[in-house]
C-alpha cells in the first residue's frame, strides 16, 4: 500500500465528540465519520442494515451507534449489529496521523457503490462488512476533483443519551 492510496479526510476536531460527519461520494451511499468521547474514530456506510436509515444522524454511546429509525445498536469497530438485532453494515479502514483522519481511495470507490435503495438487508455481503439537513463544507486538503469523494458534509451531533427502541 501506498501513500497515495490515502485520502485525507479531515482532522479529529472536525468531528463532534459523540457524533459524526459524513462523506459524500460521487457514487454509492455516503460514509459517515463516527467519533467517541475517548477521541476513537471509525467509518461505517452510513447505511443501518435493518432499513438503511441514515447511521450518522444516531445517537454515538461508547463505541455504537443507535439507528435513528428503529434504535438499532451498531458497534463502531466492525458494523455488526448488537443481539437481538441482525445484519452488519460495511466498515471502511481508517488511517489516523496525529489529529488527522485519513481513508483508502479504493475502499471510497468501491465498498457499498453498488447498493441501492431497499438493499440494506443484504448490507451484510459487501465488501467491507463486518471485515477488518446538511451543508456542503469543502474541507482543505481533500480534493474536490477527486472522483471517489465529493466534499464533506456536516452533521448536528446529538448528546449521548441511553436509545430507546423504537
Amino acid at each position: 500500500m501506498t501513500q497515495s492510496d490515502w485520502l485525507k479526510i479531515c482532522t479529529v476536531d472536525d468531528i463532534p465528540a459523540l457524533g459524526s460527519r459524513v462523506i459524500r461520494r460521487a457514487a454509492g451511499p455516503d460514509v459517515a465519520l463516527f467519533r467517541t468521547a475517548s477521541d476513537r474514530v471509525f467509518a461505517l456506510l452510513d447505511r443501518c442494515p435493518h432499513k438503511g436509515g441514515p447511521l450518522s444522524q444516531g445517537i454515538v454511546h461508547g463505541e455504537r451507534v443507535a439507528c435513528p429509525l428503529h434504535g438499532f445498536n451498531i458497534e463502531l469497530n466492525d458494523g455488526v449489529a448488537l443481539p437481538p438485532d441482525e445484519g452488519c453494515t460495511p466498515r471502511f479502514e481508517i488511517r489516523r496521523d496525529a489529529d488527522v483522519i485519513y481513508l483508502k481511495r479504493s475502499e471510497l470507490a468501491s465498498i457499498g457503490v453498488g447498493l441501492v435503495a431497499g438493499d440494506a438487508a443484504h448490507a451484510h455481503d459487501l465488501p467491507g462488512a463486518s471485515q477488518t439537513a446538511m451543508s456542503r463544507i469543502p474541507t482543505s486538503g481533500t480534493s474536490a476533483s477527486d472522483p471517489a469523494v465529493q466534499p464533506i458534509a456536516f452533521v448536528a451531533s446529538r448528546p449521548a443519551s441511553n436509545p430507546a427502541r423504537g
